[in-house]
């Protein structure tokens, strides 16, 4: 893939692959009413549908890994239709399995994605992963933050372990970000001549995601006071965790595509 839709195909997948990850292979199921896995999976289908128009329009038609990674986008984005519409249709059952069963397709997608990368699958793939948890646990502890407000009695259980979770990303995605090396005249000009021409595209990365760190850090913090305020606070964090590393991966995945 290339060019500037290329990238954003690349945040996209990463997106929704955390995304549904986290909500279906956590205790969430048993923790939260439906309704919050109808919201999720709302959110979900409409990035993967952008990640999918994405790929069309950013893959090599001559790439083996651009064809698949077009098929198992599109298998992904109809998986996450179905099982949305089958919490609906009160089909619950089903729809987690089928759920989860995209969550294993998404980890296809990016193995599939890594392989358009101008970077070594390996490093491409690690760093992909580490960038689907960490924007996995941005959205899902956004959207769970918003959740709160309808059910009031739901235990701060759920989201501080959102919040967890984002601590841990920004671990694993720092060591993906300074895995992949630093250096000049590296990844897509068409996105962005600046950052790759003077090598400032992983040092962003790592602002962003050091300023997530802090932000997780408030989110643990405001978590400790004892008022229902105190969760309303702590979405608002997450807002910003959202832009800090969305922006974030944009500059760490801006290296990966020639």
């Amino acid at each position: 893939m290339k060019g500037p839709a290329g990238v954003l195909a690349l945040v996209l997948a990463e997106t929704v692959a955390g995304a549904a990850g986290l909500v279906f292979l956590s205790p969430l199921w048993k923790e939260v009413r439906r309704g919050f896995f109808k919201l999720t999976g709302i959110i979900v289908l409409a990035l993967s549908a952008g990640m999918w128009a994405g790929v069309a329009a950013a893959r090599q038609p001559a790439s083996a890994a651009g064809r698949l990674s077009l098929s198992l986008g599109a298998a992904f984005t109809l998986g996450t239709f179905l099982w949305v519409v089958l919490l609906f249709a009160r089909g619950h059952r089903v729809a987690r399995l089928i759920g989860v069963a995209t969550v294993l397709l998404s980890v296809g997608l990016l193995a599939a994605l890594a392989g358009t990368s101008d970077e070594s699958w390996v490093v491409s793939f690690l760093q992909l992963m580490a960038g689907a948890v960490f924007m996995g646990a941005a959205v899902d502890g956004l959207l769970l933050g918003h959740w709160y407000l309808t059910d009031r009695r739901l235990t701060r259980g759920p989201i501080n372990r959102f919040a967890l979770a984002l601590l841990v990303a920004v671990v694993l995605e720092a060591a993906a970000v300074i895995a992949g090396g630093f250096g000049p005249d590296r990844g897509n000009r068409e996105f962005s001549a600046v950052l790759t021409a003077a090598g400032l595209a992983p040092w962003v990365a790592l602002g962003m995601i050091g300023a997530t760190a802090l932000i997780a850090g408030m989110i643990k913090a405001t978590l400790r006071g004892e008022r229902a305020t105190a969760v309303q606070a702590a979405t608002g964090f997450f807002y910003l965790a959202v832009i800090t590393a969305f922006a974030g991966e944009l500059a760490a995945k801006v290296r990966l595509l020639p």
